[in-house]
């Protein structure tokens, strides 16, 4: 055989070897995408949501998420499947999102889709512009409220809260009923004007309104701002008094009171109550209808701890605002202020509850 055409022969098996060679290793690689896919299939939850959801589910206050929403970019967990029905709890001060991690747990393993946003000055929550001022008027918070459903495009949720966070979804109720399938609000119909505030209260209620009147002061606003964190709880003692709650549960809280416009939120809530904070034009019309006392339409429910040490009304008092489906559960057993977070099971079921009426 020439020398020639002994290499071409060479070369040719050669290249015939390699090429088998890759086509082994070409199928191999395929066999084991398709067994990985099929592996992940099987490991996939039988309950229909996807792993990621399946994730939210269970370690949500893991993930603080981020929205810009109306003026706000706003700070919120999301627990439950996506496309659970809508739930929206909105906390109040001196508190945080945490007062919803057990109720946000019960509801979301009932399928729902739970959205607990931090309030502006609270948490991770912040203005988009410097500019913007820092109002806490009861209206503003509301505005809020519906421009996070419409940056997230929610048309309308079962809304819950307590302390601020009942307040706003009372207001919700009542300036946007469409957004509101069904409503629980801890002591009842908040909605208050600065000219109903004006009128005096007898010794004892005023008493209890104490902290109002020390943020009326440029010594309590100095005050709160040099003792925030001791400040605030405080106000957790005195208004759960039967409440024990751990120093790690009340550091877990505090840590979203480190807000830059915290202080100033606070003392404008408050300040703008008593008529010495002057709120905003935008917000006359929507005050002036709210200073009407207009009565809530959507399915309610509302809720009372038999321990409440914070300033709150009477039921008989407000039971007449409430003109749809309607009731009142009282809750023992030492149950203070924070009503979600001291007897989530009870206010889980209230949810549940007026949910089963709006289907």
């Amino acid at each position: 055989m020439k020398t020639n055409t002994f290499i071409y022969l060479l070369k040719s098996n050669i290249l015939l070897f390699i090429m088998r060679r890759l086509s082994l290793g070409i199928a191999f690689f395929f066999a084991c995408l398709q067994f990985s896919t099929i592996s992940s299939a099987i490991a996939r939850p039988a309950t229909g949501m996807t792993q990621s959801e399946t994730n939210q589910v269970k370690e949500p206050f893991d993930h603080i998420r981020q929205i810009k929403a109306g003026l706000l970019n706003v700070g919120y967990v999301e627990a439950g499947p996506a496309s659970g029905d809508p739930i929206l709890l909105i906390h109040g001060w001196p508190y945080d999102i945490y007062s919803y991690k057990e109720v946000s747990e019960i509801l979301a393993a009932k399928g729902y889709r739970v959205l607990i946003p931090y309030l502006r000055g609270f948490g991770s929550t912040s203005f988009l512009s410097a500019l913007t001022h820092r109002n806490g008027q009861q209206s503003a918070l509301a505005v809020d409220m519906i421009a996070f459903l419409d940056a997230l495009k929610i048309k309308n949720a079962i809304v819950g809260g307590f302390d601020w966070g009942a307040r706003t979804a009372d207001i919700m109720a009542v300036l946007w009923p469409e957004r509101v399938k069904g409503l629980v609000s801890i002591s009842g119909y908040l909605i208050g004007s600065q000219a109903a505030n004006k009128t005096p209260l007898k010794p004892q209620a005023e008493l209890s309104w104490w902290y109002q009147y020390y943020f009326a002061t440029d010594r309590g606003q100095a005050g709160y701002q040099a003792n925030t964190v001791e400040f605030n709880k405080l106000i957790w003692h005195t208004a759960s008094p039967g409440w024990k709650f751990s120093e790690e549960i009340y550091q877990r809280s505090a840590a979203s009171f480190n807000n830059p416009d915290h202080v100033q939120m606070v003392i404008d809530n408050y300040r703008w109550r008593l008529d010495m904070s002057r709120g905003e034009p935008e917000y006359d019309l929507l005050e002036s209808k709210l200073a009407a006392g207009p009565a809530i339409k959507v399915p309610a429910i509302t809720l009372e701890g038999d321990a409440n040490g914070a300033p709150h009304p009477n039921p008989g008092s407000y039971s007449i605002r409430f003109k749809g489906r309607y009731v009142h559960h009282a809750i023992t057993g030492g149950v203070g202020h924070n009503l979600p977070q001291e007897a989530p099971q009870a206010f889980a079921d209230a949810i549940l509850e007026v949910a089963a009426w709006t289907r």
